[in-house]
């Protein structure tokens, strides 16, 4: 089983990627958040400078419904030595599917196609994707998949639920078994809800010849879950000392690379929606954390957590 990283903006930067890979792992292939600027921005920069990915199997993801912007940044991604990028065609949020970008483009067949066919046709590297089933309705799911049989995607990452469904309501796991019997030639990857051995279990029973899948919230909240998952050095690993080693990596890199103590605490703050998961009791703890206004207040309320609250 192939276990990826899923892309999650603003929180899986390369900052956290490497504390990730250096004290938990269990991942077999990272995805940044996505790149949308045909002239890569600070942070876009930082995401894809190969001496911030070393060791890393990376894949940056690109969002756009332009040909000319797709394939200028791949063109940058090639000369960066980047072998595959991924095309974001999954991203749920209102402010990008209005553009008719991410699980917006599902609504325009029509214009996707045309868009993948140039695409293919003229980037310098592979292309993967991340999609949706649709937009409304699961009945949507078939056309894109006779779309997606068109090309030679180099692989499929399926979260299978409708862009309006955004992270409710359970995924539609036929709509991925669908996609193993009519892409056959295509490598693909399940994405959507797997947040414990329970979950997992629970795919492997519905489609049991899943041979790959994505993880975003379920990782965040438990950095050790690969571990578990592939049944590897688990019980090493999720401990509060190596949670309190990963956080404080992230926290010193963040500190080191932004300007000033206010937004490197609204990333860590970002990051305790999902860390503190990880821990029994911490609701009082993470009010705390998130009403703590500089480093010295956060230390200490981060401390108690770490003291006082039992790993679940």
């Amino acid at each position: 089983m192939k276990l990826y990283l899923a892309p999650m903006e603003g929180i899986t930067t390369y900052i956290y990627r490497n504390a990730f890979n250096r004290w938990f792992g269990g991942i077999d292939k990272y995805f940044t958040p996505f790149l949308a600027s045909k002239k890569p921005n600070r942070r876009e920069q930082n995401e894809i400078l190969p001496e911030h990915n070393e060791n890393l199997e990376v894949v940056p993801q690109i969002l756009t419904n332009r040909a000319d912007e797709f394939l200028q940044i791949t063109k940058k991604l090639a000369e960066y030595g980047y072998p595959t990028v991924n095309l974001n065609l999954g991203c749920p949020s209102g402010t990008v599917t209005a553009r008719n970008r991410g699980a917006g483009f599902l609504s325009i067949p029509d214009k996707l196609d045309s868009f993948l066919y140039e695409i293919f046709e003229k980037s310098p590297i592979r292309i993967s994707i991340k999609t949706r089933i649709g937009v409304e309705s699961v009945d949507e799911w078939a056309q894109l998949l006779t779309i997606y049989q068109k090309y030679p995607v180099a692989e499929l990452i399926i979260h299978p639920r409708l862009q309006r469904e955004q992270y409710k309501f359970a995924p539609h796991k036929e709509a991925f078994a669908a996609a193993m019997t009519a892409l056959p030639s295509i490598p693909l990857c399940y994405n959507g809800d797997i947040t414990s051995q329970n979950s997992y279990d629970a795919l492997l029973k519905t489609v049991p010849d899943t041979d790959c899948v994505m993880i975003g919230r379920g990782l965040l909240r438990n950095p050790a879950l690969a571990a578990q998952l592939k049944r590897t050095d688990a019980a090493r690993l999720y401990t509060r000392e190596n949670l309190r080693a990963f956080h404080d990596e992230i926290f010193a890199g963040y500190a080191a690379l932004m300007p000033g103590e206010t937004p490197t605490l609204f990333k860590m703050k970002d990051l305790w929606t999902y860390l503190s998961g990880s821990f029994a009791a911490s609701e009082s703890h993470l009010k705390k954390i998130r009403k703590a206004t500089d480093y010295t207040a956060y230390r200490i309320a981060v401390n108690n957590l770490f003291r006082e609250c039992e790993l679940v």
